[in-house]
């Protein structure tokens, strides 16, 4: 049976981006939108379904916990930015279903290389950052370079 209120418990342990080496998965579809699989949320991985085993989906979730290391090693000012950047692209969605998400520069970034193993290694490095180039585009231009080519 789901249970809502099982979230409070990871609260109570949330630490800084940088304290964390692996992310835990945590299995609840009441906190997920139909046709998500996981999310990012203070660095465990919130999935609907028992036995996580996509390494891509994994890489994906893991290059958030360095964006958000990337942010001044600061979930709050991740979060915060994730949704700044979601509330100023909520226009696009009359263009395309869910675009204010699909062109979220943290999601940009997080599609463009889960498929990559060697990414997460070069953010290790030099962290991950390329958010910041598509932040400085307008949604508009984001969505014309990424969805309408």
């Amino acid at each position: 049976m789901l249970n809502p209120f099982r979230i409070l418990r990871l609260l109570a342990h949330v630490r800084r981006p940088s304290c964390i080496a692996v992310m835990r998965v945590f299995t609840d579809g009441f906190w997920l939108k139909k046709g998500y699989e996981a999310m990012t949320f203070f660095g465990t991985i919130v999935t609907a379904s028992e036995g996580l085993d996509s390494e891509e989906l994994v890489r994906h979730e893991t290059i958030h916990l360095r964006q958000a290391q990337s942010t001044h090693d600061s979930w709050t000012l991740f979060y915060l930015l994730y949704f700044w950047y979601i509330l100023r692209a909520l226009p696009q969605n009359r263009r395309m279903k869910n675009a204010a998400y699909r062109i979220n520069p943290f999601e940009l970034e997080a599609y463009r290389h889960m498929d990559d193993p060697s990414y997460l290694e070069q953010c290790k490095e030099k962290g991950a950052t390329e958010w910041r180039t598509f932040a400085r585009m307008k949604p508009r231009e984001r969505l014309k370079k990424f969805y309408h080519k």
